[in-house]
């Protein structure tokens, strides 16, 4: 395998005579320091962007430098946001500054505006043609900066995104994207299901390119998200798929449990050592070209250097969750609950709705051995004795956004699982009446990747129901076996009472059923020749989706996708030509497995 690393710019752009604009992406700095890198709303604010998630203790600078033509006075813009002020609540914790050589500008950053803007950091004087520029974190509460412009004229930069999107392509000097070759089978999203489809086309001859938008593998299985994996391998009736999951597997169970528990090492590693894979992190999606009804390339950039890459290829898997791949491609789709007169579905609800399976923020403490103080924190949901959760620990049911889009909301559902869980904490530890309790307790971590359990559902030429799980029905393609229960997540009865619509608490209603082979049909485009998908975003009903979507069934579901890849190649078909034709071959290939332990 080639790891492609792809190295970070900053670019400096010239613009008429007389004047000289300086754009900085703030995920390019040099050095990051303690600040992350958040792309999970980069399709609707148009980039990816640094955090400062520190907990409530500022984190370690950002640092870069970039060279200009001219000292003098330039003004200063910053594109940033106060996170807060979408609720209406006092105060603004993103707070930050940026430091040019050492000098802080006169603004202090992150403290107004509810929506990403450009705001106004004032003059600032530039006496040398090195500049360092430091991005100052003042309070720990996921302060956050997409980009910087130094100018020296007045003129406010654009925000209105296709302007926007135009500016940074000539601010960066982008040009046409990197041609990075042509592929057997291109991979978008290395989750459990996208690697193992990865390395399950690899391993059966394909030249595989693997595109993650994230530092590491894993999606939800990540030291990012840290959901242990789900669901039986090993079943019948094909034994031996799950042997590349269990490749992958740390072998470790428990949500929200430390780094090491998830092993994003052993991942990479597994990835590393197969040469017929080449592998893309901190590549994001950003564009589909289609022909006659297929795929026929992908651009995605680099997100921590902001260049653009174009991948061609004649077979494409959709492994991002979201189906972003597949929509960009015109692939039919589907989100919410489908109603009980359309599917026929016992467990589906009497009308259609938006209701979605929704996203965890999950956290936990760790005793310090000594009394840890917490600020409090106004501008959080605010708790009382009946409405807080004496807990050191939130797992999956600490789950927000059933009610919102996922997919155009998750900036939004995010940081109201932050808000819960920092107003949650400050309670617990300042004014809880069994606050000694909590005491020497500190705050250890919290996600800042939301994990989502369901946005958009590709549609396949079947599109596997409630009464095919539990009846059930077989069909002839029946390939990855599903072991977990219809398992649908609900707003806590409880929790509604107090935060009607802002439920942060969920309950589970689990639907037993025997082990179900989902068919091969489910993880191809019905109306997308060459697009397969593996993962929470195949071909299922929303009451269907509950009882596939664990890791380790999406994982086998890459698997089997990896295996019609190679078929693919083989014959010189497309994915519903190895169910019309080849599906002997397919279950041949099943039966033997790829796996190498």
């Amino acid at each position: 395998m080639r790891l492609v690393t792809l190295s970070w710019i900053l670019t400096m752009a010239v613009g008429s005579v007389g004047a000289e604009t300086i754009f900085l992406e703030a995920e390019g700095f040099s050095d990051l320091g303690g600040w992350v890198m958040d792309t999970q709303s980069m399709d609707q604010m148009g980039s990816a962007y640094l955090l400062a998630h520190g907990l409530g203790l500022p984190v370690q600078d950002a640092t870069s430098t970039v060279t200009i033509l001219r000292e003098g006075k330039y003004h200063l813009w910053v594109r940033t946001r106060d996170w807060v002020a979408p609720w209406k609540v006092p105060g603004a914790p993103g707070k930050f500054e940026v430091m040019i050589n050492g000098k802080a500008a006169s603004a202090t950053f992150g403290a107004q505006g509810d929506a990403w803007h450009w705001q106004d950091g004032g003059k600032v004087t530039i006496d040398r043609p090195e500049v360092k520029i430091v991005l100052h974190d003042l309070t720990g509460f996921d302060g956050r900066c997409d980009a910087i412009v130094f100018s020296d004229d007045d003129t406010l930069p654009p925000n209105e995104p296709g302007t926007l999107a135009k500016y940074r392509c000539t601010m960066l000097k982008l040009g046409a994207p990197k041609e990075e070759g042509d592929f057997d089978l291109i991979v978008v999203g290395g989750g459990m299901a996208g690697t193992c489809s990865a390395i399950s086309a690899a391993r059966l001859g394909l030249k595989v390119a693997l595109i993650q938008d994230r530092p590491v593998l894993g999606g939800n299985n990540s030291s990012e998200v840290r959901v242990h994996l789900n669901g039986e391998i090993f079943q019948q009736p094909f034994p031996k798929l799950g042997a590349v999951v269990a490749e992958l597997d740390s072998g470790k169970r428990g949500n929200a449990q430390p780094a090491e528990n998830y092993d994003d090492a052993k991942k990479l590693a597994v990835v590393n050592a197969e040469p017929n894979i080449r592998l893309y992190l901190n590549t994001r999606l950003s564009s589909v070209e289609t022909k006659d009804g297929r795929i026929v390339a992908i651009t995605a950039r680099n997100v921590r250097g902001s260049t653009e890459h174009r991948f061609a290829g004649s077979l494409f898997a959709d492994c991002t969750g979201d189906g972003s791949l597949g929509v960009l491609a015109g692939a039919d789709f589907r989100m919410g609950r489908e109603s009980r007169v359309e599917t026929g579905e016992s467990l589906a609800p009497e009308k259609a709705d938006s209701l979605l399976l929704g996203t965890s923020v999950q956290w936990y403490a760790l005793d310090a051995k000594e009394p840890r103080s917490f600020p409090d924190c106004p501008w959080a949901v605010q708790f009382n004795e009946q409405t807080c959760q004496p807990m050191t620990r939130g797992d999956w049911d600490w789950e927000t956004g059933q009610t919102r889009n996922a997919v155009d909301e998750i900036e939004y559902i995010r940081d109201y699982g932050l808000r819960v869980v920092f107003g949650n904490w400050a309670y617990l530890k300042n004014h809880y009446s069994q606050k000694q309790k909590f005491e020497n307790e500190r705050l250890a971590w919290v996600a800042y990747i939301g994990g989502k359990r369901e946005s958009r559902r590709l549609l396949g030429d079947l599109i596997l129901s409630q009464q095919d799980v539990q009846q059930p029905v077989i069909y002839p393609d029946a390939m990855v076996t599903a072991t977990w229960t219809i398992d649908l997540h609900y707003p806590n009865p409880e929790n509604t009472k107090h935060f009607p619509g802002e439920e942060f608490r969920t309950v589970a209603h689990f639907t037993k059923h025997e082990p179900y082979p989902i068919p091969y049909r489910c993880f191809y485009s019905r109306n997308i020749a060459n697009l397969f998908m593996a993962g929470r975003d195949i071909s299922v009903t929303h009451v269907a989706l509950g009882c596939v979507r664990v890791m380790r069934t999406g994982g086998m579901m890459g698997e089997v996708v990896g295996m019609a890849a190679s078929l693919c190649k083989k014959y010189g078909t497309n994915p519903r030509g190895v169910y019309e034709y080849h599906l002997e071959d397919l279950k041949a290939l099943a039966s033997k497995g790829v796996g190498k332990l």
